[in-house]
């Protein structure tokens, strides 16, 4: 979806105590979960500093850009010269290119540090004033995808603060540079197949729906919108939710909030269910591998059943459900002892919004705030 860029609570009753326990800071870190690029937006943006416009390039002389047009045209018959005029007018976003660049390596990633930065006072009051004045539509967003209130509104603030971080970067001006000059990465190849992936949906969605592509207004990384849909999530999965005949994720803040509960739905939310449970493990000696270990860094997807996660030495809360399907997620406090959670599938449907623990935690927390607020 979107990159953009980018993660305690529970959904029912019986669970919502065990969710709601701190978890136990224990063990040696371990490998970096990967890190959001939500805050490094939200930071670039507040200070209004960030080079939007760019300098030209003459994309058309690139071979790799020309290869892009001629696909565009045989594969969904666009005419050749207004693409390439099009693209004389697509400007090199160099902090673009900047802004997408790895943390260096060696540096602790701190769960603590990016919870101050996202849950915060800000978003928690915002969040509850934009609740109170869109409590129907998210009502009716719950009903219909069966994704709580406080897990929109929090994606909400988490993304852009309800709308006043949508980002001022043309879309078409920083897609079309990363997908032909991200920088040089391991995983450079597959970032730039998806940018350009991303310029084709831009192209297509700007036909269907006669925009001017230049018009379309995101971050740094192409992201649209008060949720943050990249192009080719908004074709798939925004919705016209206050059905006034267009989708539009800047205005409508109907078409935000429902767009987000068909996204999670789409990416495998269940209704009711869990999200998180607090887990703890036990150290291993210096030059020992702990059998838990095993369960870390294996993909977006909770597929362990409980039996097997205590066998190896993982505790939790004993009303954990005993069929319920789970994944061990990591969370590194810098030179702090790392948090170890017990992540149900809705947490990794999260993950799908955006690839990041942080991320998803963080909107289980910022979620898990706002319905205190509410005194729910």
């Amino acid at each position: 979806m979107k990159l953009s860029l980018v993660r305690c609570l529970a959904l029912c009753a019986p669970l919502l105590c065990a969710t709601l326990l701190p978890a136990p800071a224990l063990a040696k870190p371990h490998k970096p979960a990967k890190i959001s690029k939500t805050a490094k937006k939200t930071a670039t943006q507040s200070t209004n500093q960030t080079d939007t416009r760019g300098e030209y390039a003459n994309f058309v002389e690139w071979h790799s850009v020309n290869r892009f047009i001629d696909e565009m045209v045989e594969k969904h018959q666009f005419d050749k010269a207004d693409l390439q005029a099009l693209m004389r007018q697509v400007h090199y976003i160099d902090s673009a290119v900047k802004l997408v660049k790895p943390l260096p390596q060696g540096r602790n990633k701190n769960w603590q540090q990016y919870r101050k930065l996202l849950v915060d006072t800000t978003r928690i009051a915002a969040g509850g004033q934009f609740w109170q004045e869109n409590a129907a539509t998210l009502a009716r967003a719950e009903e219909q995808y069966g994704v709580p209130a406080e897990i929109i509104v929090a994606i909400l603030g988490v993304e852009t603060v309800y709308g006043k971080n949508v980002g001022n970067f043309r879309v078409l001006d920083v897609i079309t540079t990363l997908a032909f000059a991200y920088p040089a990465t391991p995983k450079q190849a597959e970032r730039m197949a998806f940018f350009r992936g991303q310029l084709e949906q831009a192209l297509l969605f700007s036909r269907e729906k006669t925009l001017d592509p230049l018009s379309l207004l995101g971050s740094y990384a192409g992201a649209i919108g008060l949720p943050q849909f990249m192009p080719g999530s908004i074709r798939k999965y925004a919705v016209d939710f206050d059905q006034d005949g267009q989708i539009d994720l800047s205005r409508s803040r109907a078409d935000a909030i429902g767009s987000i509960g068909h996204y999670l739905q789409q990416h495998g939310w269940q209704k009711a269910g869990p999200l998180v449970f607090p887990a703890a493990v036990w150290l291993p000696e210096a030059g020992q591998v702990a059998a838990w270990e095993h369960f870390l860094e294996q993909g977006l997807v909770a597929k362990y059943t409980l039996p097997q996660l205590r066998a190896a030495g993982i505790n939790t809360a004993p009303d954990v459900p005993e069929n319920q399907l789970l994944g061990l997620i990591d969370l590194q406090n810098g030179s702090e002892a790392t948090e170890y959670w017990l992540a149900a599938p809705n947490f990794f449907a999260l993950t799908q919004y955006n690839r990041s623990y942080f991320y998803a935690m963080s909107v289980v927390e910022l979620g898990r705030r706002l319905r205190q607020m509410r005194g729910l």
